[in-house]
C-alpha cells in the first residue's frame, strides 16, 4: 500500500522543505509555505495512462552521430499572428503554456483555433466552464466544424480515458491550474498538482506527438502561477497581455524552443471574438486635422515585424514643488535616464517640472529605437511647439547625449515609407550600407540631439 506523507511548498517559487520556515531561501519570500499532502508511490502503483504509453522501459545511451533525425511538418495554422509567433505553425509533440490574466481573451483564442482547424480532431478540456458556456461563445464567434469535441472534466485519469476513445490530434486543456491528479493528494492549483500534470501532458505529448495547449493562470505581480518548473517543461511559453480599457490584444513568445522568442502578434477584442491586426501601424497612428505638440511617431521593431507607433508626453509645471514622472507603455527608469540626459547634456531644465508619457494604443514598448521620438515629444511639449506630421524617427539615445545606430534601420525605413512619411530622423552611424537613392523618403542623419531639436523647431 502507498505511503503517504507531508511536504511543505513555497506557492510563489515551488521550492519544497522537509519542514515549514517562515522565510524561502531560493525567492527570499515570506510565509509563503504551504504544507501539502504527497502520495509516494510504488513501483506498480501507476497504469498505463494513455495508449502508446510503455511502462517500465529504460533508455540505453547512442552516439548523437547515430541518432536518426524525422522531419515533421508543422501543422498550418489559420492566421499570420499565431503562426509567426509559434514560428511557423504546430509543432507535433510539442507543449505549449499560454498564460495572461483574467478576461483577457485566453479562453477566447483557444476556442477559435481549435474551431478553425477542421482537419484535425480537437479535444478541448475546459475544467472552468460548462458545455453550454462554451457551448455559447462558439456560438459568438460563428465558427462551424464536425472535429472539435468538448470534455468538462477536472481528473486527469478521466481526461485520458477519453483521450483514448477519441484519438485528437489537438489537445487544448483549460486550465492546468484546475487540472488534478489521483496520484497527489493535495488541492487543485497546488505546487505538486500542477507540477504533476504538466509532467503527465508532458509525457503524452512526446509519446504520441500530439501537440498540447496549456492555458494557465497568472499571478497579481503578472508571472505564470505555479512552480517556475512549469516554464522550463513546456516548449513554448505564450504571454497575452494587453489594456482592458483598450481593445488590442499583444501575443508574445516569451520562449519557444522552435523559433525566436521576438515575434509579437496583435489581435482586436470584438463581440464576435478576436480580430487579427494584419497592419498595426495604421491603428497604433491618430490621424489629426491640426498639428499638435508632445506628439511624434517612432519607427520601432517587435521581432522580425516593423511598425509605426505615437508617442505621447506631456510636461508642466510641478504644481507641489515635487516633480512627477509618470510612464505608460514605456519603462520609468528609462524615462529617468532619458531626463537626466536632456538636463545635463543638452541644458533643458526639466528637473522642476512633471513629466508624463504615453504610448498610444495601449501597449508596451521595450525597443529603445524610440528613445529620440520619445526626446522629441518631451522637447515638442516642453516648449509647445508642434513636430511636422510627415517625420518619423528611430534613434537610440545615449548617456552622453548621442544619437547611437538601432538594428535593421531598413525595414524601419521602408515601414515609414509605406505609410506616407516625407523624412525619416536616424543616427549618422546608421547611413553605412544604405543605399539612400532608392528610397522615396528623405533620409537625415544626425549625431547630437541639438541637431535633431535644430532640425525641427528651427
Amino acid at each position: 500500500m502507498s505511503k503517504a506523507k507531508s511536504t511543505f511548498f513555497c506557492q510563489n517559487c515551488g521550492a519544497q522543505s522537509a519542514k515549514w520556515v517562515g522565510k524561502c531561501n531560493s525567492c527570499g519570500e515570506w510565509n509563503t509555505y504551504v504544507e501539502e499532502l504527497v502520495q509516494k508511490e510504488t513501483k506498480n502503483d501507476r497504469l498505463q495512462l494513455f495508449a502508446g504509453g510503455k511502462k517500465g522501459d529504460s533508455n540505453k545511451s547512442i552516439l548523437l552521430q547515430d541518432v536518426g533525425t524525422m522531419e515533421y511538418p508543422r501543422i498550418a495554422v489559420p492566421g499570420k499572428e499565431l503562426t509567426r509567433v509559434l514560428g511557423g505553425g504546430i509543432v507535433p509533440g510539442s507543449l505549449v503554456l499560454f498564460g495572461g490574466e483574467p478576461g483577457i481573451g485566453k479562453s477566447t483564442l483557444m476556442l477559435q483555433l481549435a474551431l478553425r482547424l477542421k482537419n484535425l480532431r480537437v479535444l478541448y478540456v475546459s475544467g472552468e466552464e460548462s458545455e453550454q458556456q462554451i457551448k455559447m461563445r462558439a456560438e459568438r464567434i460563428g465558427v462551424t466544424t464536425e472535429s472539435c469535441f468538448i470534455l468538462q472534466e477536472t481528473n486527469t485519469q478521466n481526461i485520458f480515458k477519453q483521450i483514448n476513445e477519441i484519438e485528437p490530434q489537438l489537445l487544448i486543456i483549460d486550465s492546468i491550474q484546475t487540472i488534478h491528479t489521483s496520484y497527489i493528494d493535495s488541492s487543485p492549483g497546488s505546487v505538486s498538482q500542477v507540477r504533476e500534470c504538466a509532467a503527465e501532458f508532458l509525457r503524452f505529448a512526446k509519446e504520441t506527438n500530439t501537440p498540447v495547449f496549456m492555458i494557465g493562470h497568472i499571478t497579481k505581480e503578472g508571472s505564470l502561477a505555479g512552480p517556475k518548473v512549469l516554464e522550463h517543461m513546456v516548449d513554448t511559453v505564450l504571454q497575452f497581455e494587453g489594456d482592458r480599457n483598450h481593445i488590442y490584444r499583444l501575443l508574445r513568445a516569451t520562449k519557444n524552443r522552435f523559433g525566436s522568442t521576438n515575434e509579437m502578434g496583435i489581435y482586436e477584442m470584438q463581440g464576435q471574438g478576436l480580430r487579427e491586426v494584419v497592419n498595426p501601424s495604421e491603428i497604433l497612428i491618430t490621424n489629426r486635422d491640426n498639428p499638435t505638440s508632445g506628439v511624434a511617431i517612432a519607427s520601432t521593431l517587435e521581432g522580425n515585424r516593423p511598425m509605426l507607433i505615437e508617442t505621447q508626453a506631456l510636461v508642466s509645471t510641478a504644481a507641489y514643488g515635487t516633480p512627477q514622472r509618470s510612464s505608460t507603455g514605456f519603462d520609468l527608469r528609462r524615462l529617468s535616464m532619458l531626463l537626466a540626459v536632456l538636463e545635463k547634456r543638452c541644458g533643458f531644465r526639466l528637473g522642476v517640472k512633471d513629466v508624463f508619457i504615453n504610448i498610444a494604443g495601449g501597449i508596451r514598448v521595450e525597443d529603445p529605437g524610440i528613445d529620440l521620438a520619445l526626446v522629441c515629444a518631451v522637447l515638442s511639449s516642453n516648449e509647445d511647439l508642434p513636430i511636422p506630421q510627415d517625420i518619423c524617427f528611430a534613434a537610440e539615445i545615449g548617456l552622453t547625449g548621442e544619437i547611437r545606430p538601432v538594428s535593421k534601420i531598413e525595414q524601419r525605413i521602408s515601414e515609414a515609407e509605406k505609410l506616407g512619411f516625407k523624412r525619416i530622423i536616424i543616427s549618422s552611424y546608421n547611413l553605412k550600407g544604405i543605399n539612400t537613392g532608392s528610397s522615396k523618403i528623405e533620409i537625415v542623419p544626425a549625431t547630437k540631439i541639438e541637431e535633431v531639436f535644430s532640425l525641427i523647431f528651427g
